[in-house]
């Protein structure tokens, strides 16, 4: 009896560590292959986040305007009082006509004259929730941001923010790539006005000039040969 439980006991300490090991073994397999399963997402672009803020932004306005406005009622009128509000955050001088600085690009004294949101910072942001309205769920002809009165309003703060800055504002011309061509011009010399035979026996255009070559050369020497038998016989 005692050499049986002894013998039992040797079998069970020495099936703990086996088992314990394949558990931990297993453990790591399952860890290692849920972090290969699920990839961290992709951080979003700066593009893409600030076209989200502004996007926030303008739901929170039509949220506290008076009345409160649903972006199915919203037309290029309310996107042109977004724009117009916006101006109270602006860090842009623009003069006004009674400003003795107007039309100046740096002017040499501070003066009184409001700051707004400058034209390009304006064109970007309407780029942007023109965007994001169809992102989410908008139609495209009924777009607000893409109204005509948007787009004459742009133009409008762009022509008078030039004129009050004294800055043009003129769109970059894209430099296209200059493609150089070199002409190669080729002499052709022919030797003789006797006809080619390109059927001859060197083959093609090669054998042909050799030929024209060997009866040039044998016309030459028999007027030659005629020249000196005259100059004998005088």
């Amino acid at each position: 009896m005692d050499s049986a439980s002894a013998g039992s006991d040797n079998s069970i300490k020495e099936a703990i560590p086996a088992t314990a090991s394949a558990l931990l073994s297993a453990a790591s397999q399952q860890g290692g292959g849920g972090s290969e399963s699920s990839p961290s997402p992709a951080p979003p672009s700066r593009y893409e986040s600030q076209k989200r803020r502004d996007w926030n932004t303008f739901l929170q306005y039509l949220t506290n305007h008076k009345p409160p406005l649903t972006l199915a009622r919203c037309s290029g009128a309310h996107v042109i009082e977004f724009l117009k509000y916006l101006d109270q955050f602006g860090k842009t001088k623009v003069h006004i006509t009674d400003c003795p600085y107007f039309g100046h690009v740096n002017p040499p004294a501070p003066c009184a004259c409001p700051l707004k949101q400058a034209w390009g910072s304006l064109d970007a942001l309407i780029g942007r929730l023109r965007a994001a309205y169809e992102e989410n769920g908008g139609r495209p002809e009924s777009n607000p941001f893409g109204a005509r009165a948007v787009r004459i309003y742009l133009r409008e703060v762009r022509e008078g923010q030039a004129k009050a800055r004294g800055i043009p504002y003129e769109k970059k011309k894209r430099k296209r790539p200059t493609v150089t061509t070199t002409a190669v011009g080729v002499n052709v010399s022919r030797t003789s006005t006797q006809p080619v035979d390109g059927g001859g026996g060197r083959g093609g255009i090669g054998g042909g000039d050799d030929s024209v070559g060997a009866k040039t050369g044998a016309n030459v020497g028999s007027a030659t040969a005629v020249a000196a038998a005259t100059t004998n016989s005088v």
